[in-house]
């Protein structure tokens, strides 16, 4: 036995308890209809003419239906006589090559036989301004050179700043458009001058370039579109405040808002920016935004496979575990922290050989003074809150809240031999 495993070895694990989480749940029954109407307005479709080029830009999460909302907004440009190309909208994500944001779209079903069009995957860019404190604003040459622009994203809280606007449209106009040279240059005056550069790159990019409109996605905290809206260009300034506290109302959360300990399956770019949704965790990476639960410790066991080594987000973690590292691509990783500036998400936590050592050795530093009173959460991912497990701790708590159901008797962990989680989800 090995130091660690000693130090660890009377660690006591708490049994587990599985509970639903209810949230609202509603959704946009018929989206598509809903989204078709939009785009057929005479505001809309007034400003496509046959022929044209339109630049449909596209970014990089895991958003709810992207590719089949996609693929209808590619269908009813050509019905309007536009010949519209796809153009990946994502900064420097998929290692900041072509090749690798092709692949990001590929992984979200947005191919040139799926969604009808073809796909111009480039890097290159074209300086279109410079903004009053010197920050050169940039954006896709393919795009820029078209005779349109649409653009199609989420609206939802940011995981670094608070701001009127925070992640969506106007972001991903003046990060998403830029490319990593955007992206970075959005990014270099850090995160407490992010909201007003998004902004004011974005105003600067609607003037300059051919941006005719933006469709904005609302998802409930069940991962599925509850609103869809087309919305113009010269209104996106406006309007995207109050989208964006309609998805602030539909996030999904814990509600056990005082944690000991977090364990989180996986983490990876197709659930979160950050790997793992701050806004869910509490663990912001940046001074600049807030709020979440209360949690003493974290730990992360595994990335997803969508996320192709990227583990940005695990440095907010406390533990992690030694398959994580090794799956881990830090050419990937590393680039995301070059790029936005804050490398402590892009560290590698302290590193245990499975995941009962990690959860033994969060418990044991998660300062309470009785361990078996440890209250503790386990989750699947950020994006996956209906069903989770909680320690026997918090059962009283659960029983008391209206929106918690429980779901079965406490049983104790179950590891594999390697002292690995043999309970799925």
């Amino acid at each position: 036995m090995g130091v660690l495993e000693e130090l660890l070895r009377n660690v006591p694990l708490p049994r587990m308890v599985r509970v639903r989480q209810r949230f609202d749940d509603s959704r946009l029954e018929d989206w598509e209809r809903e989204l078709i109407r939009q785009l057929q307005q005479p505001d809309v479709r007034g400003r496509l003419s046959r022929g044209i080029r339109v630049a449909v830009a596209v970014g990089s999460r895991g958003i709810a239906r992207i590719d089949e909302v996609t693929r209808v907004v590619v269908t009813e440009l050509r019905k309007a006589g536009a010949s519209p190309f796809i153009v990946p909208a994502m900064g420097s994500h998929g290692g900041a090559t072509a090749e690798g944001q092709r692949a990001v779209l590929a992984k979200l079903g947005i191919r040139e036989e799926t969604v009808g069009a073809p796909i111009l995957s480039s890097m290159e860019v074209v300086r279109v301004d410079t903004l009053p404190n010197g920050l050169p604003v940039y954006a896709d040459r393919a795009a820029a050179e078209a005779d349109a622009i649409v653009v199609i994203n989420r609206i939802k809280p940011h995981t670094a700043f608070r701001a009127k606007i925070e992640s969506g449209l106007m972001k991903m106009i003046s990060i998403g458009l830029g490319k990593q040279k955007g992206a970075e240059v959005c990014h270099r005056l850090g995160f407490g001058q992010m909201a007003e550069n998004i902004v004011t790159m974005g105003r600067v990019l609607i003037a300059r370039l051919p941006i005719i409109f933006g469709v904005a996605l609302v998802e409930n905290a069940y991962d599925e579109l509850c609103h869809v809206e087309v919305v113009l260009s010269e209104q996106i300034e406006t309007r995207e405040p109050t989208l964006l506290e309609m998805a602030k109302s539909r996030m999904p959360r814990l509600l056990f808002p005082d944690l000991d300990v977090l364990v989180i399956d996986r983490i990876g770019k197709n659930i979160s920016g950050d790997g793992m949704d701050p806004n869910i965790t509490g663990r912001y990476p940046t001074p600049y935004a807030r709020g979440g639960p209360r949690v003493n410790k974290m730990v992360v066991l595994d990335l997803t496979p969508e996320t192709g080594g990227n583990a940005n987000g695990v440095g907010t973690a406390d533990f992690t575990t030694q398959r994580l590292v090794d799956r881990m691509d830090k050419v990937a990783t590393y680039a995301n922290g070059l790029t936005s500036t804050v490398v402590a998400p892009t560290k590698i936590p302290t590193t245990l050989p499975n995941d009962r050592l990690a959860v033994q050795a969060a418990v044991k530093t998660c300062n309470i003074l009785d361990p078996y009173r440890v209250k503790l959460v386990r989750i699947r991912d950020t994006l996956h809150l209906g069903e989770i497990r909680i320690s026997e701790t918090l059962l009283p708590e659960a029983e008391r809240h209206p929106d918690v159901e429980v779901l079965s008797q406490p049983e104790p962990m179950s590891f594999d031999r390697e002292g690995n989680f043999t309970d799925g989800w």
